[in-house]
């Protein structure tokens, strides 16, 4: 059997369904943020277990729940409010494990908007390691995001995705959330990506699918014009025209989004020189 870790900051619009996918499982902690909506009520009505903890960011809340959550499993497996785990990938995950070849599993996600997968735009398959050992699988932040502590040659890949309700709360949640983000993007791009070499061999590294992404992220770092650049690589190369109106829309987002990663690196960059705002 999988444990399951489900994160939750004011959920309720997201939560039931997300339960609802992991019915199979008998051990469920939802790990919240002190949500004032009706997160809580829902998670005790579905039968989960609840732990809640000050959020300071995703890698810290994971490992909270990894080290107090007293989950029953060998194996976790770690979940956002707004993602489901299709039939399909609860019987890939139980097969792997009877294996136990790996310590650990990168998993895609479906990036849903607007009632359509957005195939093309929604970057297809993007890994996130998601299913791993209790006492093997850790994280640490980069960015926004969390990265695992693991060794690539211990991580292994599904082939099913989860389904990612990414919108589900409406483009004014996205573009708060996304504030946040870039923020945080721009702050870890001052502070130590900025002064990383670029892992050249990585974004040609066709046996590691992580590698690659990494190596193109910090390579599209130091680029000029990123935010049309972004829309440019999104829409056309990308083939995001494929999804329609809901991939340009999704493009034009992510457009605003670099901008607000770029806006800030610059105002941070003023700042340490003592410039004015």
């Amino acid at each position: 059997m999988i444990s399951i870790l489900i994160l939750t900051c004011n959920e309720e619009l997201n939560l039931a369904r997300c339960l609802d996918s992991v019915k199979w499982s008998d051990d469920v902690l939802v790990l919240d943020s002190f949500s004032d909506d009706r997160t809580l009520e829902i998670a005790k009505g579905k039968g989960a277990r609840i732990l809640q903890n000050r959020f300071v960011n995703f890698a810290e809340q994971r490992n909270f729940g990894l080290s107090h959550g007293n989950l029953k499993h060998e194996w976790v497996l770690h979940l956002d409010a707004d993602e489901v785990v299709t039939p399909e990938l609860q019987r890939e995950m139980a097969a792997v494990i009877q294996k136990g070849e790996k310590d650990a599993y990168r998993v895609a996600s479906k990036m849903m908007f607007q009632g359509r997968w957005l195939k093309h735009s929604g970057l297809y398959p993007w890994y996130q390691v998601r299913l791993g050992k209790r006492d093997r699988l850790a994280f640490v932040q980069v960015g926004h995001g969390q990265r695992e502590t693991l060794s690539l040659d211990h991580v292994g890949t599904l082939q099913e995705p989860l389904l990612h309700y990414f919108f589900s709360k409406g483009i004014q949640d996205w573009l708060e959330r996304h504030n946040r983000y870039s923020s945080s993007e721009a702050a870890h791009y001052v502070e130590t990506a900025g002064n990383q070499a670029i892992d050249w061999m990585g974004l040609f590294c066709l046996q590691d699918a992580m590698r690659r992404q990494r190596a193109f992220k910090h390579w599209f770092s130091f680029l000029p014009c990123r935010p049309a650049l972004r829309f440019l690589y999104m829409f056309f190369f990308r083939l995001g025209f494929l999804d329609g109106r809901v991939g340009f829309t999704y493009c034009r987002l992510l457009c605003i989004y670099e901008y607000f990663v770029v806006l800030k690196i610059r105002e941070l960059r003023r700042r340490k020189r003592g410039l004015p705002m």
